[in-house]
């Protein structure tokens, strides 16, 4: 086992290898601090619903306010329209 590894640190130069490192080092440290923001997302929807707001719908708030206006509008138009072929409206 030590000799594959040997044999493998080989295949990359020093410069590489040092150069993995950091990125990999980078994508574990952006990866606690994504887990660490989904935690404060997490209890910020939380004192919402504490507060009395519905957290399903704030979600849904959020996620209609990342989107593009136009795209949003014409979503809603279509959605509308289905909605009104089906007798829903």
């Amino acid at each position: 086992m030590a000799d594959d590894a040997a044999a493998h640190s080989d295949v990359l130069n020093g410069t590489a290898q040092t150069q993995l490192k950091s990125i990999v080092e980078r994508v574990e440290r952006l990866e606690q601090e994504k887990s660490e923001i989904a935690e404060q997302i997490k209890e910020v929807f939380a004192e919402a619903k504490g507060n009395g707001f519905d957290v399903k719908v704030l979600r849904k708030i959020v996620r209609i306010r990342k989107q593009d206006r136009a795209k949003r509008m014409e979503e809603e138009a279509i959605l509308d329209l289905y909605l009104s072929a089906l007798g829903e409206v």
